[in-house]
């Protein structure tokens, strides 16, 4: 299994944007075979702060996310808007 953490930071003004493109990642990804569990949650002591965490069968799995149109739009717009950080761990 493979869990990835990804710490967002976020400009406040772009707070309900970037919520509701994490939610439609969210969303489709849950979709996804070898997807585990994937969630979008706010830091209760910073509002500019979100971490996604998403849990995989295997690589291959992740790497077939990564391949998908939704993944490709949504994480692009993501990327574009906030800065990230992801921790990678395996088990």
């Amino acid at each position: 299994m493979i869990r990835l953490n990804v710490f967002v930071k976020i400009k406040p003004e772009e707070r309900e944007e970037i919520i509701a493109t994490a939610n439609a990642l969210v969303e489709k990804s849950l979709q996804e075979k070898g997807c585990i569990a994937y969630g979008c949650f706010a830091n209760t002591t910073d509002p500019t702060v979100f971490l996604i965490c998403e849990t995989w069968a295997d690589e291959n799995a992740l790497a077939a996310h990564k391949q998908t149109p939704h993944y490709i739009e949504l994480a692009g717009k993501l990327h574009r808007m906030t800065e990230m950080k992801a921790e990678k761990f395996t088990f």
